[in-house]
């Protein structure tokens, strides 16, 4: 008796395996046949979500500001998010009449010029300073900075600087850096006496426009005159970088950074077009076809888009981030010259200045359309909008982060 006991518990006892071993299989296979349900139709059998890391800020130049958003440079650009240190300066469009040596300030309410500032000889920009208290004028023939309070709008004492053709500032402050197109060097200065700290010589002609990476260690500078770009190292000041671009006769012009930092684009006037560049491996650009005289490049506040302004035939191309490609053109009614300039601080408005035709656009950002049509001083070259969002400046005509 007890041996029968003992062998039917046995084999009870396989059968229990083997089921449970079944289930177990069951569990862990999905189903095979023709009419079961599908996996991932069950709850308990959903996939568990991968979490993927949030890309983290790179580790920035020593002082600078940290980014708002690892993944976007212009986070701290969006609309009304003013400074307190600008919140109370008196909305105004500053232009540079390079052939009149003056700045017209335009009242962008009532699309007025509302004063006109006389400065130095041939003015080619108006910068916002790295800590947004000081407008300067870059008086290129004139060997002088002039700086303007935008809170009163007061001119100041010129100060003696030689050949600023553009200005820029390093992210932490540290530094103005004038783009010496003549005298084929990259000047650093203080970014508050302008008193020079230190000079690199460069090997290219004409340096005029520039762009720094995310974490600002370095900086594309585009070499009008030669048709060639440098890449300089912040902290040593240094030049480490130099190609010549793969087009006969390129003049590029403006650099601007990707709002993910991960691509420059420099705007080429005789490419006709946007040059896109790798700025890590520096390696050589591509060619973005845009229209003839590609200029200046703008990035809308919601870091969607890049206006880009074709000065030779007197339209904008729209380039869209995402799609990586040209999306719009708008052309301006009864042509004209559209050349440097900015976005108003709402986002709302693109002001351009037409260099050959001593006028000033305002465009309608979302439809392309023309709002106005302003009377300026001859030459009106690299205009400022301001005051505009952001923590501080790099200089040019306003590149804020």
């Amino acid at each position: 008796m007890g041996s029968v006991t003992m062998l039917r518990l046995t084999k009870r006892s396989k059968s229990l395996l083997a089921a449970t071993a079944l289930l177990a299989a069951a569990a862990v296979l999905p189903g095979c046949g023709g009419g079961g349900e599908r996996p991932e139709a069950r709850g308990s059998r959903a996939a568990v979500p991968v979490a993927v890391p949030k890309r983290t800020a790179p580790a920035g130049l020593p002082g600078m500001p940290p980014l708002l958003d690892p993944e976007d440079v212009y986070a701290a650009d969006r609309p009304g998010m003013l400074s307190p240190v600008v919140r109370g300066f008196p909305s105004r469009v500053y232009v540079p009449n390079t052939l009149s040596d003056t700045v017209s300030v335009i009242d962008p309410r009532t699309y007025k010029v509302v004063e006109t500032i006389p400065v130095g000889n041939q003015p080619q920009h108006v910068v916002p300073s790295w800590d947004l208290k000081t407008l300067w004028v870059n008086n290129n023939r004139g060997h002088t900075l002039t700086p303007i309070d935008p809170a009163t709008g007061a001119r100041g004492e010129d100060v003696d600087v030689h050949d600023p053709y553009n200005l820029y500032f390093t992210p932490d402050g540290a530094y103005a850096i004038v783009m010496a197109s003549l005298d084929r060097e990259l000047v650093f200065l203080d970014p508050h006496t302008m008193e020079r700290r230190h000079t690199e010589p460069v090997g290219c002609y004409g340096v005029n426009h520039a762009d720094f990476s995310a974490d600002g260690r370095y900086f594309i500078v585009s070499c009008e005159f030669s048709g060639e770009l440098l890449k300089v190292d912040t902290e040593r000041k240094k030049v480490v970088a130099q190609q010549k671009l793969p087009f006969r006769g390129a003049m590029p012009q403006d650099v601007k950074v990707s709002p993910d930092g991960r691509t420059f684009y420099v705007a080429d006037m005789m490419a006709h077009g946007v040059w896109v560049l790798d700025g890590d491996s520096f390696a050589a650009p591509r060619l973005m076809p845009t229209g003839k005289g590609a200029h200046g490049l703008y990035v809308s506040r919601d870091s969607r888009e890049m206006y880009i302004p074709n000065r030779g035939e007197g339209s904008v191309s729209v380039f869209d981030f995402a799609r990586k490609g040209l999306t719009k053109k708008w052309w301006l009614p009864d042509g004209g010259s559209p050349d440097m300039g900015g976005v108003s601080a709402d986002g709302k408005v693109l002001w351009l200045s037409g260099r050959y035709d001593s006028e000033v656009y305002a465009i309608d950002t979302r439809t392309g359309k023309q709002l106005a049509r302003i009377p300026v001083g001859g030459g009106p070259h690299g205009l400022a909008v301001y005051p505009q969002p952001g923590r501080y400046s790099l200089g040019h005509t306003g590149v804020f982060r």
